[in-house]
């Protein structure tokens, strides 16, 4: 665990993962006083780091969240449909440490596949797979803590994220296929550096309870990504494959990425959070 000395922290970030240390990385340059939470000891300079173990209940003791704003990014249990880690998360805070303010970050799988439909933040939660159970389970949980216990809670429905930095590059490498360009499905995505903002946006003192759809409103296929970061890599362009013939090459996560399909209606972010994209596309991510 952290220094005992220095317990009182403005922002602090749940699963200090990639998008976590781009937060911090972020929040640090406004001034903001960050700490972090991981299983592991991944330390950011300027920010006090909790070394805790989501699924061991006993290692979440002490932790600063009293007034400070919680981002929660850290990933479901591998298995099942429980969120088993909010549960956990949740049940360690006392009554009066509570954060002055939650965002939780979810998936935009929680609403299942829409047959390429558009999809707005009132429309039903049916996820169709067990990854995005878990995340509609963690909603819930977090909603209704955040009820009783009087905290407001924003839920970020994030679409696929990438970045320079964060492209598909062992996949293209390994000549994994994608589905042929004709049978592709609409998908979203937002850039790593505009997801970092959102986050952060989202903190800004206002009412609890909001949803908001997290992409760029430029959705394309995951063929056109996958074709995309080849180019821009340097690499050959994925082979193609048939909806059938996918079904035995693929991955059972590839196929869900595949299988579920949805335009994400980003105008309620745009709107409320205040937010001017910097990468509204992908051709301008890759730029960038």
């Amino acid at each position: 665990m952290g220094s005992k000395e220095w317990r009182v922290v403005d922002l602090f970030i749940i699963g200090f993962g990639y998008m976590g240390r781009r937060i911090a990385e972020l929040a640090l340059a406004q001034g903001t006083r960050v700490g972090t939470l991981n299983r592991k000891g991944a330390l950011i300079e300027g920010a006090q780091h909790f070394i805790c173990d989501l699924d061991d209940p006993e290692t979440l003791v002490g932790l600063p969240t009293r007034g400070a704003g919680l981002v929660y990014l850290a990933p479901p249990p591998g298995g099942g449909h429980q969120e088993t880690r909010v549960r956990n998360f949740l049940d360690s805070i006392p009554a009066g440490e509570e954060p002055a303010k939650v965002v939780y970050v979810s998936t935009s799988a929680v609403y299942g596949d829409c047959l390429g439909e558009l999809v707005n933040e009132d429309m039903p939660a049916v996820p169709q797979n067990s990854r995005g159970k878990r995340r509609l389970h963690g909603e819930e949980l977090w909603t209704a803590w955040g009820r009783e216990r009087s905290v407001p809670v924003v839920i970020l429905r994030v679409s696929a994220i990438y970045a320079a930095d964060r492209l598909p590059v062992l996949q293209l490498q390994s000549a994994q296929p994608v589905l042929r360009e004709e049978e592709a499905l609409p998908s979203n995505r937002i850039h790593a550096e505009d997801l970092a903002f959102i986050c952060l946006a989202a903190l800004e003192p206002g009412a609890g309870g909001a949803v908001y759809n997290v992409s760029d409103g430029a959705p394309c296929t995951m063929t056109e990504y996958f074709n995309a970061a080849a180019d821009r890599l340097g690499l050959p362009r994925p082979p193609q494959v048939t909806r059938e013939e996918a079904r035995q090459v693929m991955s059972p996560l590839m196929i869900t990425y595949f299988s579920e399909s949805r335009i994400l209606d980003n105008r309620r972010m745009l709107k409320e959070l205040g937010i001017t994209l910097r990468y509204p596309d992908l051709a301008a991510g890759l730029r960038g």
